[in-house]
Formats: structure tokens, C-alpha cells, sequence
């Protein structure tokens, strides 16, 4: 595949290929973070935070009109030593890693009634991962869920999301001192469903968090990642892999605040679309504070188009405000298949269906070993190849 199509900001590509934007302004949401849904004026789609998303197509997770009418079946299954509790809105570990950023958030977090917190107590290695199935059971429905681990606590945490409905939720980590914490989230919900979600991290000293967002199904997906650090060393590492298809949109929005002296964080994010209407956004905002001193910081977002009539929107920020840094950078690419890496491949007997399955395979799998979990990663590779039937048929 090629590397990049240089396409300048805001431009358009011949044929509807496909839209790329690289913008010097910051997505930070103009509204302070607030719990209050009130603080949040209800989006009109031309702000900056929300001129990418179909709202019309959130049936009201934006405006306040969806009410929690339906529900999720969920099922947690954790290694011994692992805490999971049922716990009200008064807890006090609640919103401790950041408060809602949008409108959406922020109405998840004033309608959920109850919330999930899972811990890892202090210096507890766990060799099989946490996980979390959540099945819609269609309807609308919000969710809070806390993951918390104790100072030099290891997990790797898998959730697990299917089913229909229309669910806004927001996720909580909170890793102590030294811990480090693995998160594949997994988006496959059905075709109809619709899924807006922020993810607050909270890093402490020298711990290690790493982020896989692995997206495919439902009609909107709309992901929120964000990272902020508690204390010096701390590393973030966050990867994504979506599959954008015929009709979707899949949105992520991801915000990494170094305000905190010598840490790190890297970022990468693939994606590959195919289809009439497919609309992938991908924004990456890093921002280094004036006390981040030492920060080392990447972020890069790499987009394979395989059919026309498919749409992306790729957007890095990075805003400096100290000189006094290891490194920090950007990078966004959106091209089709490169026709000398198919050429070479075909040279050599390969049929041009197995050869395109091959290219797509080679794209993603620097992002599938990530997650480390054998039975997982297969799963993923078998839902690519079924979606890649479609394109190559």
C-alpha cells in the first residue's frame, strides 16, 4: 500500500474517494467538562466537536429525547482476587479518572442508575484477563463502568460489545503507582445499533496503560478515548483497528493531555472502508503543557480505501506549548491499494482476490498482535475476512 496520498487540508479527492483534513485547530470541546447534562448546549452539527457525526442518526442520545427504555445483559467474568461491585450513583470512585467532555457524556452520566466497578487490589498479577460481555437487548440504555487497579496490579481487561440498541456509556480507568493495564474493547454490534462512549484514563506513576479499539459493526459508532496522567513516567499506548462498511459511521475522537513531566504516549490508528456512504472520522488531539517537560509523544492514522463512494476524515492535532520535550509528531495517510504491492504478488501466481486479502491482512496485523490474546485475535481476523468477501465478490 502507499503510504499517504498528500492531500492538502480540507481538500477533496477526484471521485468521492475519499475526504482527508489536517487542521491546526484544536478539537477540545469548547464546553468545560462538567457531570451536568444542563452545562452542554444541544449540538447542531456545526460545532467543531460534532461536524462529522450524523446527529439525526443518534435518535436523541444528543438531545436529551432518548429515555432508557430498553436494556443490556451483562456478564463479567474475572480471575480470583478480582472485586466486582454493583455500586449507586453516590459512590465516591465514580468520575475520579474525568468528567464528560460532550453533550452525549454527560447525559449517560446523569442517567445511569447503576454502576459497575471491578478491581484489582495492589500488587496482584493476574494471568488470565477480565472479561466483560455487553449484549443489547435493543431500546435505549446508558452505563458506568470503573476499572480500578491498585499500585503495581497487571490485568488485561477485554469488553465485548453486541447485540441492537441504542447505549451511551462512559468507561473509567484508574491505574495506581507502577500498575499496568491491558483494554481490547471490541465493537460488533449489530447493523441497526448506535454506540457513543468516552473512556477516561488516569495514569499514575510510571504506570503502563494500552488502549485496542477494534471496531465493525453498528449503524453509528462514536468513540471518545482520552488520557490524562496522575504522576511522572507514566505511558500510554493507544491502537485502533476499525472496518468502516457500506453505509456506517464510525467516529473516534481521541485526546491525550500531557500536563504531567516525562511521560509518553503513542499512537496508532488503521482503519479500512468499503461501500457506498462508509464514513470513517478519526481525530487525534495531543496536547504538551507548558510543566510537561520530558514528554514523548506520536500519534498516526493510516486509512485503506478499497471501493468508491467511501468517505474519511482524518484529523491530528498537536499543540506544544513547551520546547522542552523528547520528541512529538503526527502523521495521517489515506490512499487505495497500492497496484505494485498487488502486481508483485500476482507476478508470483497468486490469484488477485487472495492477493487483496493478503495486503488488507498485512495492514491490520501490526494492530491485531497488540491485543495478545491468541483466541481474540483470530476471531478478528476471521470477522476482516468476511468483511473483505464483500469487497473482493
Amino acid at each position: 500500500m502507499a503510504e499517504a496520498q498528500n492531500i492538502p487540508a480540507g481538500s477533496t479527492t477526484a471521485g468521492s474517494i475519499a475526504v482527508a483534513a489536517e487542521s491546526t485547530v484544536a478539537t477540545r470541546m469548547s464546553a468545560p467538562p462538567s457531570f451536568d447534562v444542563a452545562d452542554f448546549p444541544v449540538p447542531h452539527g456545526r460545532e467543531e466537536e460534532w461536524r462529522f457525526t450524523p446527529l439525526e442518526r443518534l435518535k436523541g442520545l444528543h438531545d436529551g429525547t432518548a429515555r432508557a427504555d430498553g436494556g443490556v445483559k451483562v456478564d463479567v467474568s474475572a480471575p480470583e482476587g478480582v472485586t466486582v461491585e454493583t455500586v449507586g450513583r453516590d459512590d465516591a470512585r465514580l468520575g475520579r479518572a474525568g468528567k464528560p467532555v460532550d453533550r452525549v457524556a454527560a447525559q449517560a452520566y446523569s442517567a445511569f442508575e447503576k454502576a459497575a466497578v471491578v478491581t484489582v487490589p495492589r500488587e496482584t498479577v493476574l494471568t488470565d484477563p477480565i472479561r466483560v460481555s455487553i449484549q443489547g437487548q435493543g431500546g435505549v440504555s446508558f452505563g458506568h463502568t470503573v476499572f480500578e487497579l491498585g499500585a503495581f496490579a497487571e490485568a488485561v481487561v477485554v469488553i465485548d460489545h453486541t447485540g441492537d440498541g441504542l447505549r451511551a456509556a462512559n468507561v473509567e480507568y484508574v491505574l495506581g503507582d507502577g500498575a499496568k493495564l491491558t483494554v481490547v474493547s471490541v465493537q460488533d454490534w449489530d447493523d441497526t445499533a448506535v454506540h457513543c462512549s468516552q473512556h477516561n484514563a488516569l495514569v499514575g506513576r510510571d504506570a503502563t496503560f494500552k488502549s485496542v479499539i477494534v471496531t465493525f459493526g453498528g449503524d453509528v459508532v462514536r468513540l471518545h478515548p482520552r488520557v490524562n496522567y496522575a504522576g511522572p513516567g507514566g505511558e500510554a499506548e493507544l491502537y485502533g483497528l476499525y472496518f468502516t462498511d457500506n453505509g456506517q459511521h464510525q467516529e473516534h475522537r481521541l485526546f491525550v493531555d500531557h500536563e504531567t513531566p516525562n511521560c509518553r504516549s503513542n499512537v496508532v490508528y488503521k482503519g479500512a472502508l468499503q461501500g457506498q456512504d462508509a464514513h470513517a472520522v478519526w481525530i487525534g488531539d495531543v496536547v504538551i503543557r507548558a510543566s510537561a517537560t520530558g514528554t514523548d509523544t506520536y500519534e498516526l492514522n493510516r486509512n485503506l480505501v478499497l471501493t468508491d463512494g467511501a468517505r474519511v476524515d482524518s484529523v491530528p492535532n498537536l499543540e506544544i506549548e513547551t520546547g522542552e520535550i523528547v520528541g512529538a509528531g503526527h502523521a495521517s495517510a489515506t490512499g487505495r491499494f497500492d497496484d505494485e504491492q498487488l502486481f508483485y504478488l500476482m507476478a508470483r501466481g497468486i490469484p488477485e482476490k487472495d492477493a487483496r486479502r493478503l495486503v488488507v491482512r498485512g495492514f491490520f496485523a501490526e494492530l491485531v498482535q497488540q491485543i495478545g490474546l491468541p483466541d481474540l485475535q483470530e476471531r478478528l481476523l476471521a470477522k476482516i475476512e468476511e468483511e473483505l468477501e464483500e469487497s473482493v465478490a
